[in-house]
C-alpha cells in the first residue's frame, strides 16, 4: 500500500510561505508528478512527505496513518535524489544493498534482494563496478535500485533525470514508465520539465507560489486549463493568450481584438461586452487562403524539422502557429488564420480563472454572461 495524503499542509520560513494550505490525495499505485517553476514549492512538498523537514501546520498521512512527526527512517518511503547520492568507495552491489545492511538483514537475504533488483533494472553485469566507472544513466538506475531494494510503500523522486543529457533522459523516462507499470508502486515525482510530466504522469499537480493551481490527468491540464497560469505554462510553445472583448455580433458571441474576430458558436441575446483573456493552442490555428478569423503579418518562421513554428502579429498581439513542414509561410507576408470556436479558451482578465462559455459547458439559457468555471 502507498496512499499519501496531505491535509491543509503549510510551510513557513519566517514570513515567507513556501506552501499554503495544500490538500493532496495520492492514490496507491499512482504516478503523480509535482510540476512547476523554480521556487513554486514542489521540492518543499516532497521533503515534507519524506520527513526531511517538518510542516508549520497540517497533517501528512501514509495509508491513513499520521506520519507528520515520524522520523524519515521509520517512514515506508524511499527517496531518489537528483545527485544520485551513491557511496563512491562501494561497489554497485554494496550501494544497492546498503539499506538492508543498515537494517541488519542477513547476507543471504541481501544478496538475493540485490540480485533481483539488479536484474529488474538491467544492472546485473555492473554489480562489481564502482560509481565512477558508470555512466550517468547507470548511476541513476543504481540509485533507483537502492530505493527499490527496500520494497517501500512509495518512491519519492526529486528531479532524478535533470543531470542526464537529452538522449539519455528520454531513454530513462521510458524505463521509469515501464518500471512503474511493472511494480505498481506509488511514485511521487518532482520536475520542472513539462515533457517529463506529460509523458510519465497518471496525474499532474501543477504548482505556483506555494499552492496547487490545478491537478488532473495530463490531457485535462493541457486541454482544459483552469487558469491563465496553467495555459501559459504547459505547451511548447505555450498557448497563445491575448486580451479580447466578448461581444454580441449578428446574434452570436464573438471574441474580438485588433486583427481578430472569432465567432464562439453561442447565441447572444444582448450586446453587453465582457473583457477576457482569450487562448488558442498553436496547433489549433489553421493557415487558410479564404475568409479568416485572424488577419496578421508573419514575423519569423522556425524550422523544427517535421514542423514549423510561424510567429505572427495580429495588431499588437504576438501569436504562434504550429504547421507541418514545409509550409509556404515567409517573414513579412500577410497571413489569414481560421480557428474552430471549440478551440478557443476564455479566462477572466482580472483574476485569471477559466470562464465557462462553450455550448457544452454553458447553462441552457442563451445569452447568459460568462462566469468562472
Amino acid at each position: 500500500m502507498g496512499r499519501i495524503q496531505l491535509e491543509s499542509v503549510s510551510k513557513k520560513y519566517g514570513k515567507t510561505h513556501a506552501l499554503k494550505d495544500v490538500d493532496l490525495d495520492i492514490a496507491d499505485g499512482e504516478f503523480l508528478v509535482l510540476l512547476g517553476p523554480s521556487g513554486c514549492g514542489k521540492s518543499t512538498l516532497l521533503r515534507l512527505v519524506a520527513g526531511l523537514i517538518q510542516p508549520s501546520s497540517g497533517r501528512i498521512l501514509l495509508d491513513d496513518k499520521d506520519i507528520t512527526a515520524t522520523p524519515p527512517r521509520n517512514r515506508d518511503l524511499a527517496m531518489v535524489f537528483q545527485s544520485y547520492a551513491l557511496y563512491p568507495h562501494l561497489s554497485v552491489a554494496k550501494n544497492i544493498g546498503f539499506p538492508l545492511r543498515s537494517r541488519k538483514f542477513s547476507r543471504t537475504v541481501i544478496a538475493n534482494s540485490v540480485a533481483a533488483v539488479a536484474s529488474t533494472l538491467d544492472l546485473s553485469e555492473l554489480l562489481d563496478r564502482r560509481p565512477a566507472e558508470l555512466s550517468g544513466g547507470q548511476r541513476q538506475r543504481v540509485a533507483l535500485a537502492r530505493a527499490m531494494v527496500r520494497d517501500p510503500g512509495a518512491f519519492l523522486m526529486d528531479e532524478p533525470l535533470s543531470n542526464l543529457d537529452a538522449k539519455l533522459r528520454s531513454a530513462t523516462r521510458s524505463e521509469l514508465i515501464e518500471l512503474h507499470r511493472r511494480i505498481g508502486t506509488t511514485f511521487l515525482y518532482v520536475t520542472h520539465d513539462q515533457v517529463e510530466a506529460m509523458t510519465m504522469a497518471t496525474r499532474i499537480a501543477l504548482m505556483d507560489n506555494g499552492h496547487i493551481e490545478q491537478i488532473g490527468t495530463p490531457a485535462e491540464l493541457y486541454d482544459t486549463p483552469r487558469s491563465t497560469f496553467v495555459a501559459g505554462f504547459l505547451g511548447a510553445p505555450p498557448m497563445n493568450l491575448f486580451d479580447a472583448i466578448v461581444t454580441g455580433c449578428r446574434g452570436e458571441l464573438h471574441a474580438v481584438a485588433p486583427g481578430i474576430d472569432i465567432p464562439l458558436g453561442i447565441e447572444a441575446d444582448s450586446h453587453s461586452e465582457h473583457p477576457v483573456v482569450a487562448g488558442i493552442r498553436p496547433e489549433k490555428m489553421q493557415i487558410v487562403d479564404t475568409q479568416a478569423h485572424v488577419e496578421a503579418v508573419i514575423a519569423t518562421v522556425e524550422n523544427l524539422g517535421s514542423e514549423e513554428l510561424v510567429h505572427v502579429r495580429a495588431g499588437a498581439n504576438p501569436l504562434s502557429i504550429r504547421v507541418p513542414r514545409p509550409s509556404t509561410a515567409r517573414a513579412g507576408a500577410p497571413i489569414s488564420i481560421r480557428v474552430n470556436p471549440a478551440d478557443v479558451h476564455l479566462f477572466d482578465r482580472d483574476s485569471g480563472p477559466r470562464l465557462r462559455w462553450s455550448p457544452e459547458e454553458a447553462p441552457a439559457r442563451t445569452g447568459t454572461p460568462l462566469y468562472v468555471a
